[in-house]
């Protein structure tokens, strides 16, 4: 149990440390004096994840660790709890946890920040949960190129044409910020890869695209749509919009339209959806999401604020809707969040959330990107200055270090080799 907080000091609990939730932390211990307050964070991992560079590190060009920041490392005044919520009570303020090995214990709080961000949305989908390849942390990124260099050695030991077809053959299901990146250094990978197999000349790895939207990046700036389907397809992507998968399995996946399409990979990049804890509060939702007021607190409970892809913020800059599930607002209501916290312990006061989009940016790989900085449509070199850019400012550390890789990923080209995360198949007897 731990259930008593240090006399005469609030505890204040953050749930999660992704991009709201670390943000978060990082503000209360510079908003919070020393003995102000007992700083509590639960995350199941004890790093915070710099997602929007996965897709570098699939394609060799950044060291894994390199988008993982040390949790204990940048927040020093924090107490880290390693586990998992499995349940709330709101009327006592206490959180239930199972810590890494699944034992339970009860934190208790005088303040709470609901941040846990999202999982993978899984549809109705016949074959996805056993078959398609996820790509939401460090571990799905490595294993999907792992996978990615088996599929061309395998491909290489083919002796039927149908076979090899398939097992170059990878598809993405998703074409908004995730998956269309990961279908651009994907293809690079390939084609980088194959230039070591003599066995495969002549051979190409076909990439296909798959999204019911009637374009690329459906979620973000139109402007932007174009020039990425333009480098997608340059590289030899087929893009296939209006169309997703009906069903999936180890050897092929089957097309809305009826098609079935022989490939041993699918990516799933259809997006997220909020952790199901909000399922389970028994409070106001939309479309999943945890219903806050423009100061982030929960209505009813003043003590619980929520942050980032779990909550439905209302967008002051666009009266009627709520913010998107984008790293940008996460990072920024997670600040807010700990201002509001911080004020309501008598330091500030507590203010709406109210922020501009400053535009977005998609790494394709090389020297492509797409980038819209503040309305400023940019596309090849020019957005890949301000892509990268973005990212070193938005890492929370160790921006010298993937600075690095990546001048070294332009002056050499990555190495492919596999390190033996897809499991060997069992042998019959």
């Amino acid at each position: 149990m731990d259930k008593t907080s240090l006399p005469g000091r609030p505890r204040v609990l953050v749930l999660g440390a992704g991009f709201a939730g670390y943000h978060c932390l990082r503000r209360l211990e510079r908003r919070l004096p020393a003995g102000a307050a007992e700083i509590i964070a639960v995350s199941p991992t004890d790093y915070m994840l710099y997602v929007p560079l996965l897709p570098d590190v699939t394609g060799g060009i950044l060291e894994p660790h390199r988008v993982a920041v040390p949790l204990r490392a940048r927040l020093p005044r924090t107490r880290l709890v390693l586990g998992s919520v499995t349940g709330m009570n709101l009327d006592e303020r206490t959180c239930s946890v199972a810590d890494i090995e699944g034992r339970s214990r009860v934190v208790n709080y005088d303040r709470l920040v609901i941040a846990c961000g999202g999982v993978t949305r899984l549809l109705a989908v016949p074959g996805v949960a056993e078959h398609a390849l996820g790509f939401k942390s460090v571990a799905e990124a490595l294993y999907l190129r792992d996978h990615i260099l088996r599929q061309l050695e395998l491909a290489e030991q083919c002796d039927d044409d149908d076979e090899r077809a398939a097992r170059l053959t990878f598809v993405v299901v998703g074409a908004d910020y995730t998956g269309t990146e990961v279908a651009a250094q994907g293809a690079l990978l390939t084609q980088r890869a194959l230039r070591h197999r003599p066995q495969l000349r002549g051979h190409h790895a076909r990439w296909v695209l798959l999204d019911l939207a009637s374009r690329v990046l459906p979620g973000l700036n139109a402007g932007l749509s174009g020039p990425a389907a333009n480098v997608l397809r340059g590289r030899g992507v087929d893009v296939r919009l209006g169309q997703t998968v009906t069903e999936v399995t180890s050897d092929h996946a089957v097309m809305s339209d009826g098609t079935k399409l022989p490939a041993h990979t699918v990516v799933w990049c259809v997006g997220v959806r909020p952790d199901p804890l909000i399922s389970s509060l028994g409070l106001p939702t939309d479309h999943g999401r945890l219903v806050v007021d423009e100061k982030l607190r929960v209505p009813g409970y003043p003590e619980i604020f929520a942050a980032g892809d779990i909550a439905a913020v209302p967008d002051l800059t666009r009266p009627g809707k709520v913010t998107a599930m984008t790293a940008q607002h996460a990072q920024r209501q997670g600040k807010h969040a700990a201002d509001n916290v911080a004020a309501s312990l008598g330091r500030g006061r507590v203010r709406a959330y109210k922020h501009h989009n400053l535009g977005f940016v998609v790494d394709l790989g090389g020297w492509q990107a797409v980038a819209n900085p503040l309305g400023v449509r940019l596309t090849g070199p020019a957005a890949k200055a301000v892509t990268r850019g973005y990212h070193l400012y938005a890492l929370p550390g160790g921006r010298l270090r993937v600075a690095t890789d990546w001048l070294d990923g332009t002056l050499a080209r990555p190495s492919m080799v596999q390190f033996g995360l897809v499991p060997e198949p069992l042998l019959k007897p």
